[in-house]
């Protein structure tokens, strides 16, 4: 969502990397470029104000002007800054030392809340947890049954009761049975509406004081930009909420509730929903995505999900054979299942320092990539071992057990070499240059 602010903040800044020295004309047109980007990308106008005039003091001071490199200088601070208007600290959850841990999850109908309290769920089951849920959105019969699916879908237990309308009445007896079964983290998916009005407020605020929830989320969807921040000054000012689940960041909104809600709520944002997946939440790192949108990659964000992905002596095996320069077929399976549970293989590009310009214009669709493993799942085992032994009567047999065409199994085994290649070359230190190798392919 961020690609727009992201290019535009970069061309601002661009003109600054370079320069052995800054002027006042530097600085002032860099400001105005940078405001511009951030009023176009639907971050709040005083909000907008504030940072360019925290920027400005900070570039002309010391730290700046009697600097080796002041044009670096200026987009740390500007990275500085826009960490610090969307948060800082931790945005882990606070957990009881007596279970279990409720978690009440409020916001507009629309927004996604309950998908959110399934992620979370199963976010939390990843990290070790014993999460249950509850469906306490009665206004919504749909709601129940969407929480009921979703729970099936990841075999975690749902608490409910259709018999009722008493949203107090199920959050409690939820309550009751999650302690009763032992489990240790209590997410409680509440009723939305249209907008907020005083009935909304009033059962929010009889299920948090029958609950006593340690975390209070407040779910926005990113999507509808500066009217989730005013959402979120509504809800701030009537219920007291510890903090912000951003959804649909992966759609095409321009970020400015993301840049905004911390500074305007005092709320920080604790995690962002990236896709339609269940698994597609992760937690909220202001300097992590201010990184990204300077164009400096996420290299901790994919170092976690590369962990997640992958046991460490299988990571530790493969980076072995691929800098030794041996890339099998087998190879291949094992990195790409790794890499389908990172996720979209653009978004995991992305996160390396200096990709996002090389991704312009590159199309990759994670499809081709199903294609492909139906190739290599056609060949035998001592074809996945030993790929110089395809000929054209094995490759023919190949294509047409995977529905392809003999054409596109020559395409993968050319890539394999390529890919062979480019191993050996980063086992010698030497990273090529994906520009290159896109063009290669394309050929």
């Amino acid at each position: 969502m961020f690609d727009t602010l992201s290019d535009k903040l970069q061309a601002a800044l661009g003109d600054l990397r370079g320069h052995g020295t800054l002027s006042e004309e530097d600085l002032a047109k860099a400001m105005r470029e940078i405001r511009l980007a951030l009023l176009e990308a639907d971050v709040n106008f005083q909000v907008v104000k504030d940072f360019v005039a925290r920027v400005k003091e900070r570039a002309a001071g010391a730290e700046v002007t009697k600097s080796l490199t002041p044009g670096q200088q200026v987009v740390s601070i500007v990275h500085d800054e826009l960490t610090a208007i969307m948060g800082q600290g931790s945005s882990k959850l606070a957990f009881s030392g007596r279970p279990p841990t409720v978690v009440l999850l409020a916001g507009l109908q629309g927004s996604g809340k309950t998908t959110a309290a399934a992620k979370l769920a199963l976010l939390l089951r990843k990290e070790g947890k014993a999460p249950a849920l509850v469906a306490a959105d009665l206004q919504r019969p749909a709601a129940i049954d969407q929480l009921e699916q979703l729970g099936k879908q990841i075999q975690i237990p749902v608490y409910l009761d259709r018999s009722t309308k008493d949203a107090v009445k199920v959050a409690k007896e939820g309550l009751d049975q999650a302690r009763a079964q032992g489990r240790d983290v209590l997410i409680v998916d509440t009723a939305g509406r249209l907008h907020i009005d005083e009935e909304l407020m009033d059962e929010l605020a009889a299920v948090r004081k029958e609950l006593k929830p340690h975390n209070i989320l407040l779910v926005l969807d990113s999507m509808t930009g500066q009217d989730a921040v005013s959402v979120a000054e509504a809800f701030a000012a009537r219920i007291d909420f510890d903090g912000i689940v951003l959804t649909k960041l992966d759609g095409d909104a321009r970020g400015g509730a993301a840049l905004s809600v911390k500074a305007v709520t005092d709320k920080p944002v604790k995690f962002a929903s990236t896709g339609e997946k269940l698994d597609q939440i992760e937690y909220f790192h202001p300097d992590r995505m201010a990184s990204r949108i300077l164009g400096m990659g996420d290299v901790l964000t994919l170092i976690e999900k590369a962990e997640a992905a992958a046991e460490e002596d299988e990571q530790a095996a493969l980076e072995k054979r691929m800098l030794q320069g041996r890339f099998t077929f087998d190879d291949f399976l094992q990195a790409y299942k790794m890499m389908r549970k990172m996720g979209p293989v653009k978004n995991v590009l992305s996160m390396i320092p200096g990709m996002g310009k090389q991704l312009q214009g590159v199309d990759i669709d994670d499809r081709e990539l199903g294609r492909v493993e139906a190739i290599v799942l056609s060949m035998t085992a001592e074809e996945r071992r030993k790929p110089e032994i395809i000929n054209g009567a094995r490759r023919a047999r190949i294509a047409a057990g995977s529905g392809t065409t003999v054409q596109q199994v020559n395409k993968l085994l050319q890539a394999r070499k390529q890919m062979e290649k480019m191993m050996k070359q980063m086992g010698r230190g030497k990273t090529p240059n994906l520009q290159s190798i896109v063009a290669q392919q394309r050929r």
